[in-house]
């Protein structure tokens, strides 16, 4: 049985996004007082009361309204309540029972879902204030008083949610799952994959840059295996980047790389490859990730018989950095080659965590002097002893010389392309560790 679902929601600027970061003990959402930052459902787990749960983070719920991005985060909110095993509907004491509250309240009624009713900014320890009485008329039940900035009365809220949830039934752990950050820069078409994939609205689509604010997590099972992905917000260039709420979402991004294990540089395929897609991807070479280069709205571009072979070349040109990324060439619209994506995605992990023993690493070193002899200075030859694999995500392999200074880049990746022609290491990139005879 799955971990129950607790959906947190409200009108906006009530404080749901502290309350969830509260309850989860980590800052997950982007808290502003700027109405409408938490866009798109956000996940957290914590626990309480021995029992495992799974908290969403909604957007703020505004009736109507005309506006394309409000009417995606109600929907996405009323997405999240049908899904959840009970509701903890938030209000702010400071402005008692508003029109907007009453109707968030008649939604929570329709959906016959349980619902505790958190008064927030209840935060002077003492006697209740004579408007925390109001949220009674709401009529679902005795209301809570929380701090969610000081964290007062979270345990007595969290009591109250346990109370509603089914039996907890035994279940195992998933370690086999694989943590895939879908990156690049906006309008790339990473919320149109993700929806495709999962096969639900699960983050705003639109043509507005800089919809997508936090990093969404959406578990899948199929086939290929179990894949949690990460939905993050585009990244633009530092120059464009002004709003501060923005520079959260980069940051998102960023963290979303670093638990990944293998990040999806997603390409806009009409506009081609562009100096950004480059420091995207740079982003996750620098962690160390398995990365897989997807162009993406390949059925809206002009083709013919050598289109894609034409554009393979150009994108191994673009990217001769990391020249060890496979490419795929995709459509989250109508589907196309996403089957092929969850297959390179589970054998680029494969090749990420690969381990080789000492004994062959060591074959292909004596093969490999013997065939093009390490590099001299003054006289004086680089000798490499031995090599070992350190450890992997990525693979990172240990090489004992009598010199480090003589041990060039260019050596570097001439045992890197011998290791790569035996073993593959198809999608990660390589690292080389140099050590000196008595160095630790």
């Amino acid at each position: 049985m799955a971990k129950p679902v607790i959906a947190v929601v409200g009108r906006p600027n009530v404080g749901k996004s502290t309350l969830f970061n509260k309850l989860i003990g980590k800052r997950v959402s982007i808290v502003d007082d700027t109405p409408g930052v938490t866009r798109d459902r956000i996940y957290g787990d914590t626990e309480w009361g021995g029992r495992k749960i799974m908290l969403v983070d909604t957007g703020g719920i505004e009736h109507g309204t005309d506006d394309v991005i409000l009417s995606g985060m109600r929907s996405q909110a009323q997405l999240a309540i049908s899904m959840a095993s009970a509701v903890i509907f938030v209000v702010d004491v400071k402005s008692g029972v508003t029109a907007a509250d009453s109707e968030v309240a008649a939604m929570l009624q329709k959906s016959g879902k349980p619902v505790v009713v958190c008064v927030n900014k209840c935060d002077s320890i003492g006697d209740l204030p004579l408007e925390f009485y109001e949220f009674y008329n709401l009529g679902l039940g005795d209301p809570v008083a929380v701090s969610s900035v000081h964290g007062h009365g979270t345990g007595d809220l969290l009591d109250e949610v346990l109370k509603y949830l089914p039996k907890e039934e035994e279940t195992a752990e998933d370690e086999e799952v694989i943590n895939v950050a879908v990156i690049g820069k906006p309008n790339a078409g990473k919320s149109s994959l993700i929806n495709a994939i999962s096969g639900e609205e699960r983050s705003i689509v639109s043509d507005i840059a800089g919809t997508t604010r936090d990093a969404i997590d959406t578990f899948i099972e199929n086939k290929f295996g179990k894949f949690n992905f990460t939905d993050t917000a585009g990244l633009r260039r530092k120059s464009k980047v002004e709003e501060k709420i923005e520079k959260y979402s980069v940051l998102r991004a960023q963290m979303a790389i670093e638990r990944s294990d293998v990040c999806v540089i997603m390409l806009d395929g009409v506009d081609g490859f562009t100096e950004q897609d480059s420091k995207v991807a740079g982003l996750a070479l620098e962690q160390g990730k398995a990365c897989i280069i997807a162009v993406n709205k390949w059925d809206i571009v002009d083709k013919n018989a050598t289109t894609m072979d034409s554009y393979r070349k150009k994108l191994m040109k673009d990217f001769s950095f990391m020249p060890f990324a496979p490419i795929i060439f995709i459509s989250a619209k109508t589907g196309q080659r996403i089957d092929r994506l969850f297959e390179l995605i589970k054998f680029v992990n494969e090749q990420n965590t690969m381990r080789i023993s000492t004994g062959k690493l060591n074959d292909i070193l004596a093969d490999a002097t013997a065939r093009v002899q390490p590099p001299s200075d003054k006289g004086k030859r680089l000798k490499i002893y031995y090599m070992t694999q350190a450890s992997t995500k990525p693979p990172t392999f240990v090489c004992f010389c009598n010199r480090a200074d003589l041990f060039h880049f260019s050596y570097q990746r001439y045992l890197e392309n011998q290791i790569r022609s035996t073993f593959g290491l198809e999608g990660t990139p390589i690292r080389f560790v140099i050590r000196e005879r008595g160095e630790k």
